[in-house]
């Protein structure tokens, strides 16, 4: 029978007995070809990859996926990058394969969110894709391969600590999953939903037309969110998310929690925040946090006095009315839900971040009211009456 693989500690450090290992007593279809993986590392790991490999099951491109805290802070498809994107995600200097640029969209989806995740990719990872990890704090790697320059790239970070993963891209789970709790053993069947053609017919709004980007988005958004920690609402554009509302007690605060970090994804590619004059000295985390200081609306006057520091030239401030009117261009936004709506008020703040496209379960006693509200903004919604609950 094979060893199990040993991690680090559990999910805090002083849980120092942890391990890994398939209950058939059969080899791990998972090699450590680098590093030291905790177990977060492994929750990680093991949530991310099948949602990038779905996706590029789904839509026949490459996929990429940032994750922290077992839920994605983005994740995206190839999609080619515009200049202004390219800007927004740091890697206008960089040559991107469609690899790297599915993994540069899922890293600036919530660059904050970002700092230090874990990556899947689901293709062999190339150098171009190594070179936008090399220099991003990052928390390790799944792939089911790498080009040998890459992997010497990715191996040199963390002081040469930095968790690298091959996973067999053959591999399938058993139909069954188990997990303990509190000495309690559960088990169900796995989670094996992946969104079709069929998911996609049930529209019950008065807009019926739906185009094949939308369609892309919502999948990628409906992927999302089945690997999101519940109450969950993701929305995409442009075959990425653009702003994840993940773990929410209501259904409304998944909502404008997804709205508002889909805002600033869009508020970053405002004039004002693509002109800013950073000093060189000034690290690319360090300008992440300087544009959301910027678009807060809240900050005191000595984060503002250390905020100024970070550039030759202050920026001029952009004004809550200039902010709404730059979020009105914003449109042909795909949402997610992994539930019902209850309500119809998470339509009315859908729509101010520029919402078109929905799919949610239905079910709900208010289905007529929120079907009114969607109608009344002109968008379309499906009713699939799958829930795709992540615990």
């Amino acid at each position: 029978m094979p060893s199990p693989g040993i991690m680090r500690y559990g999910c805090n450090p002083h849980q120092t007995e942890a391990s890994y290992f398939l209950r058939s007593g059969e080899k791990l279809p998972l090699d450590v070809l680098n590093g030291s993986p905790s177990y977060i590392n492994l929750m990680d790991a093991l949530n991310s990859w099948p949602l990038v490999q779905e996706l590029k099951q789904a839509l026949n491109l490459p996929a990429a996926a940032s994750f922290k805290h077992v839920s994605p802070a983005g994740a995206a498809v190839g999609v080619p990058l515009n200049k202004d994107l390219a800007a927004s995600y740091f890697v206008n200097d960089l040559e991107l394969t469609p690899l790297a640029t599915a993994y540069a969209r899922a890293r600036g989806a919530d660059r904050l969110a970002s700092f230090g995740d874990w990556i899947a990719l689901s293709d062999v990872v190339d150098l171009a894709t190594a070179k936008i990890i090399q220099r991003e704090v990052s928390d390790g790697i799944i792939a089911p391969g790498f080009e040998a320059e890459a992997f010497d790239l990715l191996k040199a970070k963390k002081g040469g600590t930095y968790p690298i993963f091959q996973i067999d891209p053959e591999f399938v789970p058993n139909h069954n999953e188990v997990r303990e709790v509190f000495g309690i053993t559960l088990e169900q069947t796995r989670n094996n939903f992946v969104p079709t053609n069929d998911f996609f017919a049930n529209r019950v709004s008065a807009r019926t037309e739906l185009s094949d980007e939308a369609k892309r988005d919502l999948t990628v958004a409906t992927i999302a969110v089945k690997y999101t920690q519940s109450n969950s609402v993701t929305l995409a554009m442009d075959g990425q998310i653009i702003g994840i509302g993940a773990g929410q007690q209501s259904r409304v605060h998944c909502v404008r929690l997804a709205c508002s970090k889909a805002d600033n994804w869009y508020l970053r590619q405002h004039p004002n925040v693509t002109a800013m004059q950073f000093k060189k000295s000034v690290k690319r985390a360090e300008k992440v946090n300087a544009i959301d200081i910027y678009l807060q609306e809240e900050a005191t006057p000595n984060e503002l006095a250390a905020w100024g520091t970070n550039f030759e030239k202050l920026p001029t401030l952009v004004t809550p009315e200039e902010k709404r009117q730059f979020l009105d261009n914003m449109s042909g936004v795909a949402l997610s839900s992994d539930a019902f709506f209850p309500f119809r008020d998470n339509i009315d703040r859908a729509s101010r971040s520029g919402v078109e496209y929905i799919v949610q379960a239905g079910g709900s006693v208010r289905d007529e009211d929120v079907i009114q509200a969607v109608d009344e903004y002109n968008m379309l919604m499906i009713n699939t009456g799958i829930r795709l609950f992540h615990h």
